[in-house]
């Protein structure tokens, strides 16, 4: 069956002032669309085609190997950005509570020091790309980014492996119309739009 482009989970008008409309509409109406449509034309008429989307991305390196690039790209960009329109919501930003909330402060000190250091894997990130928390293997959280549409799913391609809890997109086109060139803007500002319980929840099912 064919991948589909899930809806936004709210109005596109939601995460203002943060997110802008038109921002809003590019990003998941064109191009989380054309990730979508792309990843469904290289696996069409394949045996990858009954595969879960994290099974195709998980273990790209042992697919055919004109299928691994695309795959990889469009297959990352369709699962970053389904997660990226989770993790955040309208009346968002604040702190975390609860386990995620001490699994933080266990982490890295606090949770101003987590932002802080994940602000600086997404501006540190030259070019396009993400800066991600993860449940590692061992089980703590951990900071990480990686160029493109690369995950921490991605065995033998990502630096850094785990199950990520809560990403934030670097590409330009997540940002450019409301902040241009200035990554450093949008990275203070993502922090209001974050919808905290979703991220709990990813954190609770990563533990089990």
């Amino acid at each position: 069956m064919a991948f589909e482009l899930p809806p936004l989970p709210y109005d596109v008008t939601a995460l203002e002032p943060t997110i802008d409309a038109q921002t809003m509409t590019i990003h998941h109406d064109k191009h989380h669309a054309a990730y979508v449509n792309n990843l469904n034309a290289a696996i069409a008429g394949t045996d990858l085609e009954g595969k879960s989307l994290e099974a195709l991305i998980g273990d790209i390196k042992a697919l055919p190997a004109d299928k691994q690039g695309p795959v990889r790209n469009n297959g990352g960009g369709h699962w970053n950005h389904a997660m990226f329109w989770e993790i955040m919501g309208p009346g968002g930003g604040g702190a975390p509570t609860g386990e995620l909330a001490a699994a933080i402060d266990a982490a890295f000190g606090s949770f101003d020091a987590m932002k802080e250091a994940v602000n600086k894997a997404g501006i540190g990130r030259f070019g396009s790309g993400w800066a991600w928390v993860i449940v590692g293997h061992d089980g703590k959280l951990a900071i990480t980014s990686t160029p493109n549409q690369d995950n921490p799913l991605m065995a033998g391609i990502a630096d850094v492996t785990g199950a990520p809890i809560l990403g934030v997109d670097v590409w330009e086109h997540a940002y450019y119309l409301k902040y241009q060139n200035r990554r450093p803007d949008y990275l203070a500002a993502w922090w209001d739009a974050v919808n905290w319980n979703a991220v709990a929840q990813r954190y609770a099912a990563a533990k089990k």
